[in-house]
């Protein structure tokens, strides 16, 4: 009895022993009953289409006027007039404030009379000069007679001389007088502010009655017919980003406008803090709708394709490094991860450059998938669902 009771629980022992060598072959060789029986993941798929696609880099700046200067007097006085204020436009030369010129009137009278007198010093000077020298001429004929002394052309020669000279003075300070009469009518000249170049007035400074020391800030003026937008570029768009790339520019003032502009420069070097470069994007503004100071969002246009092979970029897994996609072939239901060599991306579109796809790819659901799972696709998920409200409103009839 215990022979017998011995060998069937050695029978059972060996059955056991085989069947869990069975199982653990299955599972290495991969048809285990586990696989077999995997249940289907339901996904999203997308289709592969053809068509164009660019690659847009975004960047936000701040939009600055083209040109801006400060109008200030360059001499002292009390403002009289402030012909402009804020939004004004203002025309080259224009005339924008006058400062009192009652001193500098006078200063150019006092000037006017010291060069009158000069210049009849400089007549008297010149007949003295002339006499001299017709004196000396007699002299010297004379002399050659032997008719004068030399004592008495020595004297001659001396009075022609000292004459001369001081015509030479005379002539000396009418230049001085002149040049100090100039000097007064450019000073006069300084109590009127004007524009030296085309713009609006962005800022005013003081009021008619103030007292202005030279240089004291009277206006602002910029030039808005075009601005300059100013922004940063990290080092990796620096090198996707050259002088003369078109640029669309939006600002919060009006959503629904796009301005044109080019990337006109771009600074030769990187900051060190921040490893940013400034870049510089001029707009056309003759409908003056940019305002300096308003915040700007910039997009250029990197690269672009006209005909490529474009995926959704919600395909596009990563997983240990490699770039691939689950792709459905047409008939099956059993998804295939295949590894892919990507180009342009988007947010919406990736260019796939290899290999060519054929089918439908996964869009949603990736991360339950593995290659060769099997998958419960939309349509026949809402044919399920389809059925089961079916069989609902039979049993509810009944």
């Amino acid at each position: 009895m215990k022979k017998w009771l011995v060998i069937v629980i050695g029978g059972l022992l060996v059955v056991l022993l085989a069947f869990r060598i069975t199982v653990l072959v299955m599972k290495s060789t991969g048809r285990g009953p586990e696989q077999d029986e995997r249940p289907a993941v339901a996904v999203e798929v997308g289709t592969v289409t053809f068509g164009p696609i660019r690659e847009i880099r975004q960047f936000t700046g701040t939009v600055f006027p083209y040109n801006q200067y400060v109008v200030a007097p360059k001499v002292s006085g009390r403002v009289l007039q402030i012909r402009k204020r804020i939004g004004d436009p203002v025309r080259e030369g224009e005339l924008i404030a006058r400062i009192d010129d009652a001193e500098y009137q006078q200063a150019v009278r006092e000037a006017e009379a010291s060069l009158k007198i000069a210049k009849a010093s400089l007549a008297e000077s010149r007949s003295q000069a002339e006499l001299a020298r017709q004196e000396k001429e007699r002299i010297e004929s004379l002399e050659a007679k032997g008719m004068v002394t030399e004592a008495e052309l020595e004297a001659a020669l001396t009075n022609y001389e000292a004459q001369e000279a001081r015509y030479q003075l005379a002539l000396a300070q009418v230049e001085q007088r002149e040049a100090a009469l100039a000097s007064s009518r450019i000073r006069l000249g300084y109590t009127r502010l004007t524009a030296s170049h085309a713009g609006f007035v962005g800022e005013r400074f003081v009021d008619e009655g103030a007292l202005l020391a030279p240089n004291m800030a009277v206006v602002l003026v910029v030039g808005i017919d075009s601005v300059i937008v100013r922004t940063t570029i990290t080092e990796r768009d620096y090198g996707h980003i050259k002088p003369g790339q078109p640029v669309d520019v939006m600002v919060d003032a009006f959503r629904n406008r796009r301005f044109s502009g080019t990337v006109e420069r771009i600074a030769p070097m990187m900051q060190e803090a921040s490893r940013m470069a400034e870049m510089e994007v001029e707009v056309d503004n003759e409908s003056h709708l940019l305002k300096p100071g308003m915040f700007a969002r910039i997009e250029v246009v990197t690269a672009k394709k006209d005909n490529t092979q474009l995926v959704p970029s919600t395909a596009v897994v990563d997983r240990s490094g490699e770039t691939g996609l689950f792709v459905i072939p047409e008939g099956e239901a059993i998804a295939r991860h295949v590894r892919v060599t990507t180009g342009i991306v988007t947010p919406d579109l990736t260019e796939i450059l290899e290999p060519s796809i054929h089918g439908r790819v996964v869009t949603l659901g990736q991360h339950l998938l593995d290659d060769g799972s099997p998958v419960l696709l939309p349509e026949e998920t809402s044919g399920a669902s389809g059925d089961l409200d079916s069989t609902r409103r039979e049993k509810n009839s009944r």
